[in-house]
């Protein structure tokens, strides 16, 4: 015999301002665990990723089997990249630690034979030395100090191995949860909202997720292509520390448009420093790559996610880099798509009501003259001039 329920009746201000209590105690929890709001975003991230092959073996074998397959699978492939790939990462760092001096030498002398040809050419208006020295003064120390940090970060990311398992696993367990209790999560966020609306708040759920799906599968596939094709290539070449280079091609590849180009800028420069023809040959490759990525692989991939031109989807990954750094233009894409699929959603629902005007009240309005009346008028007017005329000339 289950109790009769008891009903506990409050208005709807007083809904409203429990609902706004319970999010200030979320953003005051957000506000101190800055590191929560980062992982459950991530969490979210990997779990709209994995929702595709999810969706794909719930066909044929119940979902909490298959979020347990996905899952363990992508536990898998972590661990066996990185037992392959830590070591050979954390070498060719250290190489590139101990032969950043030489690769710096190699580098001016390059520099030097490009600064002597544009002086012989009249481009510059100063000697080979003084354009060197004035390059040495400006640029060695920055280069080098930059070179220093970023191998001791990388050092310092590599041997935080406990810090870095822990938050993987934090990320994947966040997103098994996600998936799994995904339809809960998405029914008690609806009965929020009124009857009326909930029909269409499920419509713009679905469009969203599914534009940001899209979106990220399609971005994880760009980044895997890119870093991979990269790294094949650049060992074909014969282009120093290959598989460093591969994975910092992956890394700047999450930032659309520039963030390809700016994976290849290091491994161009470090083919340079081999040969000229090397460097050409790395250059031609990396815009290979990017143009097979943007025209072939990403369309096919992600679809009509985003619907966004390609210049506002590039200012909006400046806009976004403006305001919140790295971070903001990371954000900015799936940002826009997200914008975009509620533009949709609101351009097939607005509907603008046109205004009717009351009419004013009888006594306001002053009757228009009769027509017969205002000839009456018109013609006496005319007579009484005549008349006047002609006692005027009498």
């Amino acid at each position: 015999m289950h109790p009769e329920l008891t009903h506990i009746p409050i208005s709807p201000r007083t809904r409203n301002a429990l609902l706004a209590f319970v999010v200030f105690l979320l953003l005051l929890l957000f506000w101190k665990a800055p590191t929560l709001p980062q992982l459950l975003i991530t969490g979210m991230a990997v779990a709209l990723v994995l929702s595709f092959p999810v969706r794909f073996l719930s066909r044929v074998i119940p979902r909490g089997i298959a979020i347990a397959v996905v899952v363990l699978t992508m536990l898998a492939v972590l661990v066996v990249a990185a037992i392959v790939l830590v070591p050979l990462a954390v070498g060719q760092l250290a190489s590139l630690a101990d032969q950043a001096p030489r690769l710096l030498e190699e580098a001016y002398a390059w520099a030097r034979r490009v600064v002597v040809n544009l002086v012989e050419y009249g481009v510059l208006d100063t000697s080979p030395d003084e354009a060197m020295a004035e390059l040495q003064r400006n640029g060695a120390q920055r280069a080098e100090g930059l070179l220093e940090g970023i191998v001791a970060r990388a050092f310092d990311t590599l041997s935080g191995t406990v810090g870095g398992v822990f938050t993987t696993l934090s990320v994947i367990l966040i997103a098994a949860y996600l998936l799994a209790d995904g339809d809960r999560f998405k029914t008690g966020a609806i009965r929020f909202l009124p009857v009326q609306y909930r029909d269409d708040a499920l419509v713009l759920w679905t469009d969203v997720v599914d534009a940001l799906s899209r979106y990220l599968t399609g971005l994880l596939v760009s980044l895997t292509f890119q870093g991979v094709a990269s790294t094949v290539a650049l060992t074909l070449l014969g282009v120093p520390y290959a598989i460093l280079l591969g994975i910092w091609t992956t890394i700047g590849a999450i930032i659309p448009f520039v963030g390809s180009y700016i994976g290849g800028v290091p491994a161009t420069i470090v083919a340079f420093t081999v040969s000229p023809t090397l460097g050409i040959l790395t250059a031609l490759t990396y815009v290979a790559i990017n143009f097979i990525d943007g025209n072939l692989i990403a369309p096919r991939v992600q679809g009509n996610a985003i619907r966004v031109s390609p210049l506002f989807v590039f200012l909006a990954v400046i806009a976004g880099g403006q305001i919140a750094g790295i971070w903001g233009a990371l954000m900015a894409v799936p940002i826009l798509a997200v914008i975009r699929v509620v533009f949709d959603f609101l351009l097939d629902r607005v509907v603008v009501v046109p205004q009717v005007l009351d009419p004013l009240p009888v006594s306001l309005v002053k009757p228009p003259p009769d027509a017969t009346t205002q000839t009456v008028k018109t013609l006496n007017t005319i007579g009484a001039a005549a008349a006047k005329a002609r006692s005027t000339r009498s």
